[in-house]
């Protein structure tokens, strides 16, 4: 068995009273002594800090410049790179030659070069499957010796203003490089959460220190992986791995947002990824599933795997949800699954099969809770 690894703020987590478990690879805090419910709470209503050192930090450089670094990435996301401009961010997907989605991810350009944050469990295969499809130009260099935290809420600017008054000036999707002290700091607007945030990249030898900075003010309290997940459930985000995966196209996953109208059918870039015919022909057509949000009917939480039917007593299975839990904002289960396009109209009823009982499930719009990023 592999031994797992650990994150530059696992002291941190240690004297902070948190419960580790395995995560991708890593040994990760999934609650602290307050609890999932309260630190869920605690996160919609102050600042919530959150270890997300496990996931992959990647720089990409060429010395062509930056139009032929973008269009060589554009080789590999459904995605408008070259129009992304510098210090500003945007959501990505790597396909395959399918249409299926090897990972999503976050594209930064930082003005040198583009900065990739990927999903902890597909680091190691995105990162190689960046070195064997780029061409010779281009640089593909993990980042090994900076720790990366995330802080939302709505306290989450007035918090890290103390210790960076500049970020009060970013807007959703902002990201900058900011010398604090006598670092870099890394500063992204955005989050997993759907309440309104920053992803701080640091190095790892200060990582701790600021990390108790941050949490010593009280507003802010440090947050585990349980209400990480509720949190972006009640957003109506994915969880690769769960929601999307190899099986699923971006229309599919209904995250077909990501995608500009540079890159689909018309459009100046149309194409040019892998699994690009089977996209943008679902981009055109639709596709014949898509994942839904899903409000089960009564109080009995609904998780991932749980299969859905059209009726109380039909035999075939339609559908299955993929992510699910108790909602604590919303104070009701809250799920997300794929379903066949004519049944993913929202106030849809389908059935869910729990513990040998069909019970109502209500499609519903995402989020579930509105989103409150700052534009």
């Amino acid at each position: 068995m592999t031994e797992l690894l650990r994150t530059p703020l696992y002291d941190f987590h240690l004297t902070h009273g948190a419960k580790m478990v395995p995560f991708a690879g890593y040994e990760m805090p999934v609650q602290y002594p307050l609890g999932v419910m309260k630190e869920h709470l605690h996160t919609r209503a102050q600042a919530g800090l959150f270890d997300v050192s496990h996931m992959g930090q990647v720089m990409l450089s060429s010395q062509e410049g930056h139009d032929a670094l973008a269009l060589a990435l554009e080789a590999l996301v459904p995605v408008d790179v070259l129009g992304l401009k510098p210090l500003r961010q945007r959501y990505g997907i790597f396909t395959n030659d399918a249409g299926g989605i090897l990972d999503d991810l976050m594209i930064s350009n930082t003005g040198e070069g583009l900065f990739l944050v990927v999903n902890a469990a597909c680091k190691a295969e995105d990162i190689a499957h960046l070195r064997a499809k780029l061409p010779d130009h281009v640089t593909v260099q993990e980042i090994t010796d900076r720790a990366l935290l995330a802080l939302q809420g709505p306290m989450a600017e007035v918090a890290l203003a103390r210790l960076v008054p500049q970020v009060a000036d970013l807007k959703f999707m902002d990201s900058v490089r900011l010398k604090v002290g006598q670092d870099e700091w890394w500063i992204s607007r955005s989050g997993y959460t759907g309440e309104d945030g920053f992803e701080i990249s640091i190095p790892a030898a200060r990582a701790a220190e600021i990390a108790e900075a941050l949490v010593a003010m009280e507003e802010v309290a440090p947050i585990g992986l349980g209400a990480r997940d509720s949190l972006r459930l009640e957003a109506g985000l994915c969880l690769y791995g769960h929601d999307i995966d190899t099986t699923t196209t971006p229309v599919e996953g209904n995250i077909a947002w990501a995608i500009q109208k540079v890159r689909r059918t018309g459009g100046a870039r149309a194409g040019g990824f892998p699994g690009a015919e089977r996209i943008l022909s679902e981009l055109d057509k639709g596709a014949a599933r898509k994942r839904v949000g899903l409000l089960p009917q009564g109080r009995a939480p609904m998780r991932e795997g749980t299969p859905l039917f059209a009726t109380a007593e039909s035999d075939a299975q339609i559908g299955e949800i993929t992510s699910g839990g108790f909602g604590p904002s919303v104070a009701r289960p809250v799920a997300m699954g794929y379903l066949p396009v004519d049944y993913c109209a929202n106030d849809t009823e389908v059935f869910a099969e729990l513990r040998g009982k069909r019970l109502p499930v209500t499609v519903a719009p995402m989020p579930f809770r509105p989103s409150t990023y700052k534009r």
